[in-house]
């Protein structure tokens, strides 16, 4: 099979003046700045994507994928019924009750404000990651009591059992606590009397550390039993709300309109997409504004290609006309110059991507971190295959675009103004 000549023509004036096989520096410096630019972008890609990744499973190892509330009313009566409607919903895994408030917790050495998150020891595996989280102790331990004093401020005088808490790792280390230390949770909301509202104060025993690999989560929160929470909240038998894990995390909003549509009016529910959107948006907006950025390196080794065919277009004008004398169209000369771009925008890629791959698993498997300072070891890294594609594709149109002018001058030139001083 005979290739068009428009094939042979344009890879010849690609290698160098010499009758040899090697390119031209130009040609070389050309298909260098593609690849370099390819590169770059994949690895920078990649490590965004890692991090975006490595957050959103923080994220979702310790808050459920959808919470349901009760609208316009601060507690949720009757939670067992509907935790069994929302149950039945399709893409819905597990659903369980919980309580969250703001308190105070306090030891012999510091005082915190925290979230404190009343849960269900049994079902909260099932819908968080928590038990991987936690590194001492375990959540069934939130279920075992040992004897205490009672609460001050509490209504109840019968002696009572001392509850368990799980706090972060971090809190800990401000409230210069360890497993089976006591600490205090003081509640500014309590019993009313004489002199007002008396905040309520309640020991509990640490049974617990936690490690989310989040700060803001590490250093203020800290999970109590259900029950517990009811107990010291006086809420009887309500909740703040239903968490909800679902089949795909990334179908959550779905979910979350068929969970409202089960329950009807006088319920909410809000996906963790929507809970943390201003976060994601952030990365993403990063993310996008990153491939733009660098996308200018690309258009910057693009130059060398209009450089390079510039260069060959006013080298070549002899054979160029004597093309044309034999009968070659101006379509075919573009056609020539064209291919030139396009071999340069390929090989460039071709290089970029396993470059960009290697330069991505070295700094994955080299690139290590003091885990006593940073909150992961390694820098999570991830490509997508649509990154990917969206990278040769930028880099190989890039590469076309650069040779339309060089190309038209190729195309116009006249074989009687180039042969006249021949």
């Amino acid at each position: 099979m005979t290739l068009p000549y428009e094939i042979f023509v344009g890879l010849r004036y690609l290698r160098a003046k010499r009758r040899t096989r090697t390119i031209s520096l130009n040609t070389f410096i050309s298909i260098t700045g593609i690849t370099l630019g390819v590169a770059a972008l994949i690895g920078t890609l990649g490590i965004m994507t890692g991090f975006k990744e490595d957050m959103q499973a923080k994220i979702l190892g310790t808050t459920s994928h959808v919470v349901v509330q009760a609208q316009g009313r601060p507690a949720m009566t009757g939670y067992s019924e509907l935790i069994h409607q929302v149950e039945e919903v399709p893409g819905v895994v597990a659903a369980t009750p919980y309580i969250f408030k703001q308190v105070l917790l306090t030891s012999k050495t510091g005082v915190r404000g925290v979230a404190l998150r009343g849960i269900d020891p049994n079902k909260e595996p099932q819908v968080t990651e928590m038990t991987q989280n936690v590194k001492s102790g375990s959540v069934q331990d939130l279920a075992v009591q040992q004897p205490r004093t009672p609460a001050i401020g509490d209504a109840s005088t019968r002696a009572d059992r001392k509850p368990g808490i799980i706090i972060g790792k971090e809190l800990a280390l401000r409230l210069r606590v360890v497993g089976g230390d006591q600490i205090n949770v003081v509640s500014p909301v309590g019993p009313i009397s004489a002199l007002g509202m008396t905040p309520k104060i309640r020991p509990f025993q640490v049974v617990g550390l936690f490690e989310s690999g989040m700060y803001e989560y590490d250093a203020s929160l800290a999970y109590i039993s259900l029950e517990e929470a009811q107990r010291f909240f006086s809420l009887g038998r309500t909740a703040t709300g239903i968490q909800v894990k679902v089949e795909d995390v990334f179908a959550a909003d779905t979910v979350t309109k068929r969970i409202v549509e089960r329950l009807g009016k006088g319920y909410t529910a809000r996906d963790w997409m929507l809970m943390n959107r201003n976060l994601f948006s952030a990365l993403r907006l990063e993310k996008t504004m990153m491939f733009l950025l660098l996308v200018l390196i690309t258009l910057v080794a693009s130059f060398n290609i209009v450089g390079t065919l510039t260069m060959i277009v006013n080298e070549k004008q002899r054979e160029i006309a004597i093309l044309k004398a034999m009968g070659a169209t101006p379509q075919a000369i573009m056609r020539i110059f064209m291919l030139n771009g396009v071999v340069i925008g390929l090989t460039g890629t071709a290089l970029g991507i396993p470059l960009g791959y290697t330069f991505l698993y070295l700094i994955e498997n080299y690139w290590t971190f003091d885990q006593t300072v940073y909150y992961l070891s390694r820098i999570p890294v991830h490509v997508k295959a649509l990154d990917v594609f969206l990278v040769s594709f930028s880099a190989i149109l890039i590469s076309f675009a650069a040779t339309l002018y060089p190309s038209w001058q190729a195309a116009k030139l006249a074989p009687v103004s180039a042969l006249r001083y021949e």
